[in-house]
């Protein structure tokens, strides 16, 4: 109950805006899913994947409530364009939202149109920011979003020129670091350059610093290709790389990883919609070598839609996840299958809100229960490598 009016006195000032400015539009959006489930001998619902980057494919494998939810305003005044944007979320990593998290994911104000620099987006505040995720795992392959302030820059022929700062002050579980230990980064997001028909390429580099004794620097950089009209959607193409405290999503990585630590990535995702047959699938490769250790991960799956009729599709997920570390515990596997019936308001692959029944089930090695921790993979503590679980989701943007 504190939560929740926390999270409403919070709203308050952007909504006492909102009054004051009656003669503009306030939009609303968002995203949510939540539902029921169980495994096949009703004990806590189950869900599988192994611990790393795009190596759990979610559909009927999300055990958690999850919403956030966006209230933003537009206005004008002596012709410059300004938008105030807030964005709460609850998240509960069971079913019900009892004991649920709380917070802010988004708190900020953009500007356009100042006379020095007409054409430039100048922002601050908390935000999402130059993201690309992969669906169906739930996966930010670039995510530049924090605390921070910066600038959007039309340059040449419709490309566009982000320049960003932010900062990090808390603690994080890599690093253990105290309110006195802070990290910087400075990141460049150049987008839509035009190479070739329906294509363009996009680049993402940042520089990082941990602020402290054991703070190291790092680096990142990727390199995109987006294929539009590539049977009926889009491929997409990602090459990866990061050392140091930089991580390989242009974020913040670990602060106190050292410069000799580096990380390597390979990442194509197609998305297609022919007719009643829609989908996304994915390839990844992924090597992290550190002083320590060096492991390599590997991810391939897909989902595959079909409507049957203008509101009911059948969904299949198939995804195999492989991560092998050379410290000698293993090689952790994993194959998972979900088989949904959907209803939806429009027959393709992105229609949403959805509401799915699914049947999950799943198989994976001793190696990945042992890397899980004592009670394996599930959490159900019962050393299985098979798994079935099944329920209801709603999931819905908007």
């Amino acid at each position: 109950m504190k939560r929740t009016r926390w999270c409403v006195a919070l709203s308050l000032p952007l909504l006492q805006l909102v009054a004051g400015t009656e003669a503009m539009a306030v939009d609303w959006g968002g995203y949510l899913r939540a539902g029921p489930g169980s495994t096949k001998k009703n004990a806590s619902r189950a869900c599988y994947g192994l611990n790393g980057p795009a190596l759990k494919y979610r559909l009927g494998n999300e055990c958690d409530i999850y919403g956030e939810f966006t209230l933003s305003q537009a206005m004008q005044k002596n012709d410059v364009d300004y938008k105030v944007k807030l964005m709460s979320y609850i998240w509960n990593g069971q079913t019900d939202s009892g004991d649920a998290r709380f917070g802010l994911q988004q708190m900020m104000i953009e500007m356009r149109g100042v006379d020095f620099a007409p054409r430039t987006t100048f922002w601050a505040g908390k935000r999402f920011y130059a993201r690309h995720d992969i669906h169906i795992v739930d996966q930010l392959i670039t995510d530049l979003g924090g605390v921070g302030a910066g600038a959007e820059i039309p340059v040449f022929d419709g490309a566009n020129l982000g320049v960003s700062y932010f900062k990090t002050d808390l603690p994080t579980p890599q690093t253990g670091m105290t309110s006195s230990e802070s990290g910087n980064r400075l990141s460049m997001d150049l987008s839509k350059i035009a190479v070739n028909q329906d294509g363009t390429v996009r680049f993402v580099s940042s520089l990082t610093k941990g602020n402290y004794h054991e703070g190291t620097s790092g680096f990142s950089f990727s390199a995109q290709h987006d294929q539009e009209k590539f049977f009926g959607g889009v491929n997409t193409l990602w090459l990866q790389y990061a050392k140091g405290s930089a991580a390989l999503t242009g974020n913040f990585g670990d602060l106190e990883r050292p410069s000799s630590g580096h990380s390597f990535r390979i990442v194509d995702s197609v998305t297609w919609q022919v007719g009643a047959l829609g989908g996304q699938a994915l390839a990844l490769w992924q090597s992290d070598r550190d002083p320590d250790v060096k492991t390599d991960s590997i991810s391939v799956g897909g989902r595959v839609s079909y409507a049957l009729t203008r509101n009911f599709k059948l969904v299949n997920e198939l995804g195999y996840s492989q991560k092998r570390p050379d410290n000698g515990t293993g090689t952790q596997k994993l194959v998972k299958y979900t088989f949904a019936p959907v209803i939806s308001p429009g027959p393709d692959f992105w229609s949403r809100p959805e509401l799915r029944l699914y049947v999950t089930t799943a198989k994976w090695n001793q190696a990945a229960n042992q890397a899980a921790g004592p009670n394996g993979l599930t959490g159900l503590g019962n050393n299985e490598t098979r798994g079935t679980s099944y329920g209801a989701q709603a999931e819905i943007w908007f």
